[in-house]
Protein backbone atom coordinates (compact mmCIF):
# COMPACT_ATOMS: atom_id res chain seq x y z
CA UNK A 1 0.00 0.00 0.00
CA UNK A 2 0.76 3.30 -0.51
CA UNK A 3 1.35 5.48 2.58
CA UNK A 4 3.36 8.27 4.28
CA UNK A 5 5.68 8.28 7.66
CA UNK A 6 3.01 9.04 10.10
CA UNK A 7 0.33 6.42 8.29
CA UNK A 8 3.07 3.69 8.51
CA UNK A 9 3.78 4.56 11.94
CA UNK A 10 0.05 4.35 12.76
CA UNK A 11 -0.21 0.77 10.96
CA UNK A 12 2.56 -0.69 13.07
CA UNK A 13 0.88 0.54 16.33
CA UNK A 14 -2.59 -0.99 14.88
CA UNK A 15 -0.93 -4.52 14.24
CA UNK A 16 0.87 -4.76 17.29
CA UNK A 17 -2.07 -3.26 19.19
CA UNK A 18 -4.53 -6.16 17.74
CA UNK A 19 -1.77 -8.92 18.59
CA UNK A 20 -0.47 -8.14 21.88
CA UNK A 21 -2.77 -7.39 24.47
CA UNK A 22 0.24 -5.77 26.59
CA UNK A 23 0.29 -3.02 23.96
CA UNK A 24 -1.10 0.20 24.84
CA UNK A 25 -0.46 4.18 24.24
CA UNK A 26 -1.02 7.06 26.29
CA UNK A 27 -0.19 10.68 25.56
CA UNK A 28 -1.84 14.66 25.52
CA UNK A 29 -4.62 14.38 23.33
CA UNK A 30 -3.93 11.02 21.74
CA UNK A 31 -7.82 10.44 21.55
CA UNK A 32 -8.50 12.78 19.04
CA UNK A 33 -5.65 11.86 17.13
CA UNK A 34 -2.12 13.68 18.73
CA UNK A 35 -0.81 16.42 17.59
CA UNK A 36 -0.32 14.70 14.33
CA UNK A 37 -2.52 12.20 13.86
CA UNK A 38 -0.47 9.48 15.14
CA UNK A 39 -3.34 8.23 17.01
CA UNK A 40 -6.35 8.99 14.58
CA UNK A 41 -8.90 6.54 14.60
CA UNK A 42 -7.60 3.77 16.97
CA UNK A 43 -9.91 5.42 20.46
CA UNK A 44 -12.71 4.18 18.48
CA UNK A 45 -10.96 0.73 17.65
CA UNK A 46 -9.51 -0.09 20.53
CA UNK A 47 -10.89 1.78 23.34
CA UNK A 48 -9.97 4.10 26.62
CA UNK A 49 -8.41 1.10 28.01
CA UNK A 50 -5.44 1.06 25.50
CA UNK A 51 -5.92 4.65 24.07
CA UNK A 52 -5.56 6.89 27.06
CA UNK A 53 -5.47 10.54 26.84
CA UNK A 54 -3.34 12.74 29.76
CA UNK A 55 -2.77 15.91 32.02
CA UNK A 56 -0.38 17.88 30.55
CA UNK A 57 2.53 16.58 32.77
CA UNK A 58 5.21 14.47 30.69
CA UNK A 59 6.70 13.70 33.85
CA UNK A 60 4.10 11.86 35.24
CA UNK A 61 3.08 10.25 32.26
CA UNK A 62 6.54 8.70 31.39
CA UNK A 63 6.98 7.76 35.01
CA UNK A 64 3.52 5.80 34.96
CA UNK A 65 4.34 4.12 32.01
CA UNK A 66 7.74 3.55 32.90
CA UNK A 67 5.65 1.81 36.12
CA UNK A 68 3.82 -0.25 33.64
CA UNK A 69 6.48 -1.41 31.63
CA UNK A 70 8.40 -2.42 34.69
CA UNK A 71 4.70 -4.55 35.45
CA UNK A 72 4.74 -6.39 32.30
CA UNK A 73 3.00 -3.88 30.09
CA UNK A 74 4.36 -2.38 26.82
CA UNK A 75 3.54 1.26 27.12
CA UNK A 76 3.73 3.98 24.01
CA UNK A 77 3.70 7.17 25.27
CA UNK A 78 3.45 10.15 21.70
CA UNK A 79 4.71 13.53 22.57
CA UNK A 80 2.66 16.57 21.17
CA UNK A 81 6.44 17.83 20.27
CA UNK A 82 9.91 16.24 20.60
CA UNK A 83 10.69 19.80 22.54
CA UNK A 84 8.16 17.95 25.63
CA UNK A 85 10.91 15.23 26.07
CA UNK A 86 12.35 17.71 28.25
CA UNK A 87 10.60 18.07 31.17
CA UNK A 88 9.92 13.88 30.91
CA UNK A 89 13.70 14.00 30.77
CA UNK A 90 14.44 12.62 34.28
CA UNK A 91 12.08 9.77 34.02
CA UNK A 92 13.45 9.32 30.85
CA UNK A 93 17.58 9.14 31.84
CA UNK A 94 17.52 8.73 35.14
CA UNK A 95 15.06 5.62 35.30
CA UNK A 96 13.89 4.15 32.13
CA UNK A 97 17.73 3.72 31.06
CA UNK A 98 18.64 2.63 34.06
CA UNK A 99 15.86 -0.11 36.09
CA UNK A 100 17.38 -3.43 34.16
CA UNK A 101 21.17 -2.64 35.28
CA UNK A 102 20.14 -1.09 38.68
CA UNK A 103 17.72 -4.31 39.13
CA UNK A 104 20.67 -6.50 38.64
CA UNK A 105 18.71 -7.56 35.42
CA UNK A 106 15.78 -8.51 37.22
CA UNK A 107 13.68 -6.27 34.95
CA UNK A 108 12.95 -4.78 31.83
CA UNK A 109 11.49 -1.45 30.46
CA UNK A 110 10.19 -2.19 27.34
CA UNK A 111 8.70 1.44 26.70
CA UNK A 112 8.61 2.95 23.40
CA UNK A 113 8.95 7.33 22.77
CA UNK A 114 7.42 8.57 20.08
CA UNK A 115 8.34 12.46 19.35
CA UNK A 116 8.29 14.78 16.79
CA UNK A 117 11.16 16.48 15.59
CA UNK A 118 13.29 19.47 13.47
CA UNK A 119 12.19 23.23 12.36
CA UNK A 120 8.89 23.35 10.63
CA UNK A 121 8.00 26.87 11.26
CA UNK A 122 6.27 26.46 14.52
CA UNK A 123 8.13 28.80 16.84
CA UNK A 124 11.90 28.33 18.94
CA UNK A 125 10.32 26.34 21.25
CA UNK A 126 8.94 23.68 18.92
CA UNK A 127 11.80 23.04 16.69
CA UNK A 128 14.49 21.66 18.21
CA UNK A 129 16.25 18.66 16.87
CA UNK A 130 15.64 16.32 20.06
CA UNK A 131 17.46 13.59 18.67
CA UNK A 132 20.53 15.33 19.78
CA UNK A 133 19.93 15.48 23.56
CA UNK A 134 18.62 12.14 23.69
CA UNK A 135 21.33 9.82 21.54
CA UNK A 136 24.22 10.37 23.98
CA UNK A 137 22.10 8.64 26.62
CA UNK A 138 23.29 4.82 27.25
CA UNK A 139 20.90 2.25 27.69
CA UNK A 140 18.36 4.15 24.97
CA UNK A 141 17.82 3.06 21.65
CA UNK A 142 16.89 6.11 19.23
CA UNK A 143 15.31 5.78 15.57
CA UNK A 144 15.02 7.86 13.00
CA UNK A 145 13.13 7.24 10.12
CA UNK A 146 13.11 9.34 7.31
CA UNK A 147 11.18 6.58 5.07
CA UNK A 148 7.52 4.96 5.78
CA UNK A 149 8.38 1.62 5.68
CA UNK A 150 11.19 2.75 7.80
CA UNK A 151 8.63 4.17 10.03
CA UNK A 152 6.54 1.31 9.92
CA UNK A 153 9.82 -1.15 10.25
CA UNK A 154 11.46 0.95 12.82
CA UNK A 155 8.38 0.93 15.34
CA UNK A 156 7.47 -2.85 15.04
CA UNK A 157 11.33 -3.22 16.04
CA UNK A 158 10.70 -0.69 18.81
CA UNK A 159 7.11 -2.55 19.74
CA UNK A 160 9.25 -6.12 20.40
CA UNK A 161 12.17 -4.49 21.94
CA UNK A 162 12.64 -5.20 25.68
CA UNK A 163 14.07 -2.15 26.47
CA UNK A 164 13.32 1.52 26.08
CA UNK A 165 13.57 2.94 22.75
CA UNK A 166 12.83 6.78 21.29
CA UNK A 167 11.29 7.50 17.94
CA UNK A 168 11.95 10.86 16.34
CA UNK A 169 10.00 11.26 13.32
CA UNK A 170 10.63 15.18 10.83
CA UNK A 171 7.37 16.92 11.24
CA UNK A 172 8.23 18.19 7.37
CA UNK A 173 7.69 14.59 6.91
CA UNK A 174 4.26 13.82 7.83
CA UNK A 175 1.82 15.88 5.04
CA UNK A 176 -0.97 16.32 8.39
CA UNK A 177 -2.64 19.35 9.59
CA UNK A 178 -2.66 21.46 6.40
CA UNK A 179 0.92 21.10 5.66
CA UNK A 180 1.90 19.76 2.88
CA UNK A 181 4.64 16.98 2.46
CA UNK A 182 7.88 17.83 1.12
CA UNK A 183 9.56 17.16 -1.97
CA UNK A 184 11.99 14.45 -1.16
CA UNK A 185 12.59 11.09 -2.26
CA UNK A 186 10.31 8.61 -1.14
CA UNK A 187 8.05 10.52 1.02
CA UNK A 188 5.08 8.70 -0.14
CA UNK A 189 6.01 5.04 -1.18
CA UNK A 190 4.77 1.40 -1.30
CA UNK A 191 5.12 -0.32 2.58
CA UNK A 192 3.91 -3.96 2.82
CA UNK A 193 0.86 -4.30 4.85
CA UNK A 194 2.41 -7.24 6.63
CA UNK A 195 4.19 -6.86 9.88
CA UNK A 196 7.81 -6.59 9.47
CA UNK A 197 10.91 -4.89 11.37
CA UNK A 198 14.06 -3.41 10.89
CA UNK A 199 17.59 -4.57 12.96
CA UNK A 200 18.24 -2.07 15.41
CA UNK A 201 21.80 -0.11 14.77
CA UNK A 202 21.27 -1.04 10.68
CA UNK A 203 21.72 1.86 8.27
CA UNK A 204 20.18 2.43 4.86
CA UNK A 205 22.17 3.50 1.85
CA UNK A 206 19.54 5.31 -0.41
CA UNK A 207 21.95 5.93 -3.23
CA UNK A 208 25.27 4.39 -4.39
CA UNK A 209 28.31 6.46 -5.52
CA UNK A 210 32.02 6.46 -5.95
CA UNK A 211 32.95 10.34 -5.19
CA UNK A 212 31.94 11.13 -2.25
CA UNK A 213 29.73 9.83 0.56
CA UNK A 214 26.79 11.71 2.31
CA UNK A 215 25.79 10.33 5.74
CA UNK A 216 22.40 11.67 6.52
CA UNK A 217 19.43 11.68 8.84
CA UNK A 218 15.57 12.31 8.37
CA UNK A 219 14.75 15.23 6.77
CA UNK A 220 18.64 16.09 5.83
CA UNK A 221 18.43 12.46 4.08
CA UNK A 222 15.69 14.02 1.33
CA UNK A 223 18.06 17.11 1.32
CA UNK A 224 20.73 14.81 0.51
CA UNK A 225 19.39 13.07 -1.79
CA UNK A 226 17.97 16.47 -3.86
CA UNK A 227 21.80 17.61 -3.96
CA UNK A 228 23.06 14.33 -4.66
CA UNK A 229 20.99 14.16 -8.41
CA UNK A 230 22.26 17.80 -8.75
CA UNK A 231 25.77 16.83 -8.18
CA UNK A 232 25.17 13.96 -11.26
CA UNK A 233 24.65 16.40 -13.65
CA UNK A 234 27.92 18.10 -12.88
CA UNK A 235 29.54 14.72 -13.44
CA UNK A 236 29.60 13.67 -9.53
CA UNK A 237 28.75 10.66 -8.13
CA UNK A 238 27.85 10.94 -4.44
CA UNK A 239 26.94 7.99 -2.01
CA UNK A 240 24.06 8.80 0.60
CA UNK A 241 23.66 6.89 3.88
CA UNK A 242 20.99 7.61 5.98
CA UNK A 243 21.85 6.57 9.59
CA UNK A 244 18.20 5.75 10.37
CA UNK A 245 18.97 4.07 13.52
CA UNK A 246 21.06 7.49 15.47
CA UNK A 247 21.81 5.37 18.95
CA UNK A 248 23.66 2.80 18.35
CA UNK A 249 25.44 4.00 15.06
CA UNK A 250 26.00 2.36 12.21
CA UNK A 251 29.65 2.92 11.92
CA UNK A 252 30.87 -0.25 9.84
CA UNK A 253 28.60 0.94 6.98
CA UNK A 254 29.99 4.73 6.88
CA UNK A 255 33.81 3.03 7.05
CA UNK A 256 32.91 0.70 4.56
CA UNK A 257 31.68 3.62 1.82
CA UNK A 258 34.65 5.83 2.76
CA UNK A 259 36.64 3.05 2.28
CA UNK A 260 35.42 3.90 -1.39
CA UNK A 261 35.05 7.25 -2.16
CA UNK A 262 37.71 8.84 0.14
CA UNK A 263 35.34 11.72 0.97
CA UNK A 264 32.83 12.30 3.93
CA UNK A 265 30.15 14.91 4.31
CA UNK A 266 27.65 14.53 7.67
CA UNK A 267 25.02 16.45 7.44
CA UNK A 268 22.98 17.05 10.60
CA UNK A 269 19.75 19.30 11.48
CA UNK A 270 21.08 19.87 15.07
CA UNK A 271 23.33 22.02 16.06
CA UNK A 272 27.03 20.57 15.94
CA UNK A 273 28.10 20.58 19.42
CA UNK A 274 26.80 17.27 21.21
CA UNK A 275 25.33 16.15 17.83
CA UNK A 276 25.48 12.44 16.04
CA UNK A 277 26.85 13.68 13.29
CA UNK A 278 30.44 15.01 15.44
CA UNK A 279 30.32 10.89 16.93
CA UNK A 280 30.50 10.02 13.21
CA UNK A 281 33.75 12.23 12.34
CA UNK A 282 35.23 11.58 15.51
CA UNK A 283 34.45 7.76 14.57
CA UNK A 284 35.77 7.97 11.36
CA UNK A 285 38.63 9.92 12.08
CA UNK A 286 39.83 7.10 14.12
CA UNK A 287 39.07 4.34 12.50
CA UNK A 288 39.16 4.99 8.97
CA UNK A 289 41.83 8.50 8.58
CA UNK A 290 43.86 6.79 6.29
CA UNK A 291 41.29 6.36 3.78
CA UNK A 292 40.43 10.28 3.37
CA UNK A 293 41.75 12.22 0.47
CA UNK A 294 40.08 15.37 1.71
CA UNK A 295 39.31 16.80 5.02
CA UNK A 296 36.08 15.46 6.62
CA UNK A 297 32.86 17.81 5.69
CA UNK A 298 30.41 18.52 8.60
CA UNK A 299 27.19 20.70 8.03
CA UNK A 300 24.84 20.88 10.97
CA UNK A 301 22.67 23.49 12.43
CA UNK A 302 24.32 26.57 13.73
CA UNK A 303 25.16 26.29 17.47
CA UNK A 304 22.27 28.92 18.80
CA UNK A 305 18.74 28.75 19.52
CA UNK A 306 16.59 28.85 16.45
CA UNK A 307 14.46 31.93 15.77
CA UNK A 308 10.85 32.21 16.66
CA UNK A 309 10.74 33.91 13.22
CA UNK A 310 10.07 31.31 10.66
CA UNK A 311 11.75 32.55 7.51
CA UNK A 312 14.74 33.22 9.51
CA UNK A 313 14.80 29.17 10.00
CA UNK A 314 16.76 28.34 6.38
CA UNK A 315 19.71 30.21 7.82
CA UNK A 316 20.17 28.22 10.69
CA UNK A 317 19.13 24.80 8.56
CA UNK A 318 21.37 22.94 6.32
CA UNK A 319 19.76 23.20 2.67
CA UNK A 320 19.82 20.96 0.05
CA UNK A 321 21.86 23.68 -2.14
CA UNK A 322 24.47 23.98 0.76
CA UNK A 323 24.71 20.36 0.91
CA UNK A 324 25.56 20.34 -2.48
CA UNK A 325 28.19 23.29 -2.91
CA UNK A 326 30.11 21.42 -0.01
CA UNK A 327 30.44 18.26 -1.87
CA UNK A 328 31.92 19.67 -4.80
CA UNK A 329 34.49 21.71 -2.52
CA UNK A 330 35.76 18.09 -1.07
CA UNK A 331 35.21 16.79 -4.44
CA UNK A 332 37.32 19.47 -5.87
CA UNK A 333 39.98 19.20 -2.75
Amino acid sequence: MSTTVIAALRDALTHELSTDERVFMMGEDIGIGGSFHLSLGLLEKFGAERIRDTPVSEAGFVGLAIGAAIAGMRPVVDFQYGDFLLPAADQIIQQATKMHIMSGRQVTVPLVLHAPTGASGRGAQHANSVENIFAGVPGLVVAAPSTPYDAKGCMTTALRHDGPVLIVSHKYLYGTKGRSLIDGHDVVQEVPSESYTIPIGRSATRRTGADVTIVSSLLMTHRAMTAALELESAGISAEVIDMRWLAPLDIDAVLESVSRTSRLLVVEEGPRLGGWGSAVVSAVAAQGLHYLDAPVGHLSGIDQPLPAAPHLEPLLVPTAERIRETALELVRT
